[in-house]
């Protein structure tokens, strides 16, 4: 199957910027949303399920994660495979530990543990990570194998909308992410149910910049 996000299309430069800026958006934001301690992103909750069990760091585990699905993404479509497969597959989970060190030293002892910071930060942090993640894929150089594979299934099942199939993929790693003991909470759930939607919303306002 022809790969095609690696090659140069209108507005390379422009998607390339929509990518970076999205990845790092995405960054910041999970890293808000684990020490807020209310629950990540479905993707997220199954990697912290797993650091439950391996001692290793969490961007290391998102990627070993992600290398599982991404031969799924290599086996059905390759074209899915660019730029902004490799910015979020391998920098996201380092970006937002990066972050959490940031955060442990600029910010006092227990801060995020405090009620009014815990709910006064989550809509902003929710937020900064749902568009993040919608512009990176908006970009069209390629998604993370997570992203990705709805987008396969999408193809392939007709009856379905992409809306509809995201959410059901994310409410699946939200499930097992919460039997491996990983963060399920409001943030999970509204994540599961809100970012498929918000994907669309946000590749329509940014279609200009990249075409």
């Amino acid at each position: 199957m022809k790969v095609t996000c690696f090659a140069r299309p209108p507005k390379f430069r422009n998607r390339m910027i929509m990518m970076i800026i999205g990845v790092l958006l995405q960054g910041l934001g999970l890293s808000l949303l684990i020490n807020l301690n209310l629950g990540t992103d479905p993707c997220s909750c199954l990697t912290q399920g797993v650091i439950n069990y391996v001692p290793i760091s969490f961007g290391t585990a998102q990627l070993l994660c992600h290398l599982v699905t991404f031969l799924f993404v290599i086996r059905f479509d390759m074209s899915l495979i660019g730029f902004g497969t490799i910015g979020n597959m391998v920098f996201l989970g380092y970006i937002s530990d990066f972050w959490r060190f940031v955060w442990s030293r600029v910010t006092p002892e227990g801060f995020f543990d405090q009620l009014p910071v815990r709910f006064g930060l989550l809509i902003p942090a929710l937020i900064i990570f749902i568009l993040g993640a919608s512009t990176y894929m908006t970009a069209g150089l390629g998604t993370s194998p997570y992203d990705g594979l709805p987008f396969i299934i999408s193809k392939r099942v007709k009856k379905l909308s992409f809306k509809v199939i995201r959410m059901i993929w994310d409410i699946c790693f939200m499930a097992a992410g919460f039997l491996l003991g990983g963060d399920v909470g409001i943030v999970t759930v509204a994540v599961a149910f809100f970012l498929g939607p918000v994907i669309t919303w946000v590749g329509k306002k940014l279609q200009r910049f990249i075409e």
